[in-house]
């Protein structure tokens, strides 16, 4: 992956609106293009000049080192929790691209 992937996956994450999530495999699917892993290297490598907390696993959670400082972001910007408060509610926070 180069760095047109890269601008690629910032840019939508960039685009992902409040309270919103997308996981690292939806990003890979909208952007037809590398998979789950590829999408969380950029972000690792990358993702601090984004919004990194409104890109999740597919079960909704952060590796628990994220988690912690995700947390204020997620309050801040009402993001649907889970009853655990450690993962995000896919259901109702995934973003459908048309909100």
């Amino acid at each position: 992956m180069g760095p047109e992937f890269t601008e690629r996956v910032l840019d939508l994450v960039d685009s992902i609106p409040r309270g919103r999530v997308l996981s690292f495999g939806m990003i890979a699917e909208v952007l037809q293009e590398g998979g789950p892993r590829q999408v969380g290297r950029v972000m690792a490598l990358e993702g601090g000049a984004v919004a990194w907390w409104r890109v999740v696993r597919a079960d909704g959670s952060l590796p628990s080192s994220l988690m912690v400082g995700a947390q204020e972001h997620y309050a801040i910007e009402g993001t649907p929790m889970r009853g655990n408060g450690w993962a995000v509610d896919m259901t109702r926070a995934r973003w459908l691209l048309e909100d």
